[in-house]
C-alpha cells in the first residue's frame, strides 16, 4: 500500500520542515506540495532546520502546481478538515477509519492513501474537500482544536503507521522464523483519482449534452456524484463501462439535435 502526504498552498517554510520529520519518524517519505508560498521552500533555511534531519524526505519531495498532479497514483483520498462541508464526505475519527483501510487494502500495493492538508491560513478549499473519499477529524479539545500543520502531520502518521502495523514488523530480527506465505486473493484494480475526475468530468459533459445538468446552474449535483462514486470503490473495469454509458449518451443527444434539424 503506498501512502503520500499532501501540503496544499502552504505558507510558512518551516512547516514543511515540520511535517518532514514527523512523516521520517514514522516511516514514511512521499511528500507532495501544491503550489506552496516560496518556489524553494524545500531549499530555505528554515524548512531545512525544523526538518531536524529529516533531508531524505525533503530530497524526494516534489512541489507541483495543481492537486491533480498530486493525486496521481493516488486511490483513497483523506481531507483534513476542522469543519464539515454540505454535501462533502464523511467525517470520521482518523484511527477507526484506518483500520478498516488497512484491513481490507494492506496487501495490495497498487493501493495508494492520500492525506491532504490545506493553507495554515485558510484550510481545504470546498471543491477540493470534496474530491475525498473521507474527511478526518482528530479528536480534540472542544474549547481548544486548533493543531499546527506539522503536528497533525505527526498524528495522523502515527496513527496511520500503527494501522499498518507499527514500525517493530519492519525490523524483524534475523533468527526469526519465517513467516508462512498466505495465499492472496487477485484485488480488481481499484480507480484512481485521476481517473475519477477524467469520469465526472466526462459526465458532466455529457449530462449537459443531454439536458440534465445546467451548466449556468450547476448547484451541487457534480459533488453529489463524486462522493457517490467514491462510496462506490469504482474499479477501473467499471471506469471504462461508465465512460462509455456517458459517450453514448452525448451520442444520442446528437443524434436526436441532428434529426430535429
Amino acid at each position: 500500500m503506498k501512502t503520500r502526504f499532501i501540503l496544499i498552498n502552504t505558507s510558512h517554510a518551516g512547516n514543511v520542515g515540520s511535517a518532514a520529520r514527523a512523516m521520517k519518524v514514522m516511516g514514511f517519505t512521499d511528500m507532495v506540495l501544491v503550489a506552496p508560498r516560496w518556489d524553494n521552500v524545500l531549499r530555505r533555511e528554515e524548512t531545512i532546520q525544523r526538518a531536524s534531519g529529516a533531508l531524505d524526505v525533503l530530497a524526494n519531495a516534489r512541489v507541483v502546481a495543481t492537486l491533480d498532479e498530486a493525486l496521481d497514483g493516488m486511490t483513497h483520498l483523506c481531507a483534513t478538515a476542522m469543519t464539515p462541508r454540505d454535501f462533502g464526505p464523511p467525517t470520521l475519527e482518523p484511527r477507526p477509519h484506518f483500520a478498516t483501510l488497512a484491513a481490507e487494502h494492506l496487501n495490495d500495493p497498487d493501493f495508494g492513501v492520500a492525506f491532504l492538508f490545506g493553507s495554515e491560513r485558510f484550510g481545504m478549499r470546498n471543491e477540493d474537500v470534496y474530491r475525498c473519499h473521507t474527511c478526518l477529524s482528530i479528536p480534540t479539545d472542544p474549547k481548544f482544536g486548533s493543531l499546527n500543520l506539522g503536528a497533525a502531520v505527526q498524528v495522523l502518521a502515527y496513527d496511520w503507521r500503527q494501522a499498518l502495523g507499527g514500525l517493530v514488523t519492519m525490523l524483524p530480527s534475523a533468527d526469526a522464523a519465517p513467516a508462512r506465505t498466505a495465499s492472496v486473493p487477485e484485488v480488481t484494480p481499484l480507480a484512481d483519482a485521476q481517473q475519477l475526475a477524467g469520469l465526472l468530468d466526462h459526465w458532466q459533459q455529457s449530462l449537459t449534452d443531454i439536458g440534465f445538468l445546467d451548466p449556468q446552474a450547476p448547484k451541487k449535483l457534480m459533488p453529489r456524484l463524486n462522493q457517490l462514486f467514491n462510496r462506490a470503490h469504482v474499479t477501473q473495469e467499471e471506469i471504462h463501462i461508465l465512460r462509455g454509458i456517458a459517450k453514448a449518451m452525448s451520442q444520442a443527444a446528437q443524434t436526436a439535435a441532428t434529426k430535429q434539424v
